[in-house]
């Protein structure tokens, strides 16, 4: 494995052992409303709890004609942009617990057919730069061969970005401070990268969106027994913003939550449907499954009451035009 890619198990090792005992915080400035380390938590074990039930819970009417096709070569390629570590001006907390939610993705997206590369603390010019260009490879610098939204993506079906990092409305921190992530995205528009014109782009982001807590609501009901097309048709135009996909950690406004042991809420659950569903299912079903374990599975838990019993739930923002199976 090259110098790019994640050594999943030996990182996920060093850190447990690190920061054991932790409890959750959030991807924010500490100085926003005080420093959120919170002392152990009341999540739930996050395992999915369907295994129980018969394929014909996962019944869909699926027609051809309006699916992605994924019979290209290649599945296509996976950035994943872990960002842990952060310049002291910018005022932001080490992300500990990042390095095991990219483990986690490293394995779950290679499991899926992807390439999958991982790239740790970037600048936001690194970030662009990657995402543009990428970098080159040489025996003595052991620089990887890596191009993205400026390279044929012919052969590939889809693409995927993973940005984990603090984050507000909106923005993405590099180690040096925010940028737009639409700076990112931006490079992926049909009309700027044509390979990919009619393919499904996925993004999703693990970081904060705002400054809000979500204190939730009791309810009377509760889960059920306590458990919880690759070709574009040139004789027609399509949209340059179509095709892409945003899955987010939170909603606009909000805190996004992540355990220095564990990983982030958002990032366990994705791992743990894509794991068990992620070649059966749609991908709105599978991003709805992550929607409900995080909402029910999770829960944080402080010494202080203001940081005690927050909640969480994801936010998927869909431009797609077709359906998106991984099989």
């Amino acid at each position: 494995m090259d110098k790019e890619t994640f050594d999943a198990n030996t990182e996920m090792k060093e850190e447990e052992e690190e920061i054991n005992g932790e409890g959750d915080v959030t991807d924010a400035k500490p100085d926003r409303k005080g420093r959120f380390i919170l002392f152990g938590s009341k999540k739930k074990d996050g395992k999915s709890h369907e295994k129980g039930q018969s394929d014909e819970s996962h019944y869909r009417i699926v027609s051809p004609t309006f699916q992605y096709k994924m019979s290209q070569r290649r599945m296509g390629k996976c950035i994943i942009i872990n960002n842990k570590n952060f310049a002291k001006e910018t005022g932001m907390n080490v992300r500990n617990g990042t390095d095991r939610d990219a483990g986690e993705l490293f394995k779950c997206f290679k499991s899926l057919g992807f390439d999958v590369i991982v790239y740790n603390d970037q600048t936001c010019k690194n970030m662009e730069q990657l995402l543009k260009q990428g970098s080159k490879f040489s025996l003595s610098h052991n620089f990887l061969t890596f191009s993205v939204s400026e390279e044929d993506h012919s052969d590939s079906s889809c693409f995927a970005c993973i940005l984990l990092s603090h984050g507000e409305e909106g923005l993405i921190y590099g180690t040096d401070g925010p940028m737009s992530i639409k700076t990112m995205t931006t490079l992926f528009r049909g009309d700027i990268c044509m390979s990919l014109v009619g393919k499904p782009k996925l993004f999703f982001i693990q970081a904060c969106r705002g400054s809000e807590f979500d204190d939730g609501i009791q309810t009377d009901s509760g889960p059920p027994n306590d458990s919880l097309e690759t070709d574009a048709n040139p004789r027609h135009k399509i949209p340059v913003e179509a095709d892409f996909l945003f899955a987010y950690s939170t909603v606009p406004g909000y805190y996004s939550w992540r355990n220095p042991g564990q990983g982030s809420w958002f990032v366990q659950a994705l791992c743990n449907v894509f794991n068990e569903f992620g070649k059966q299912l749609e991908i709105m079903q599978i991003l709805t499954r992550v929607n409900y374990m995080v909402a029910t599975s999770f829960e944080s838990w402080s010494e202080d009451p203001r940081f005690s019993e927050k909640k969480q739930i994801p936010c998927m923002v869909s431009m797609l035009t077709k359906e998106l199976y991984f099989n």
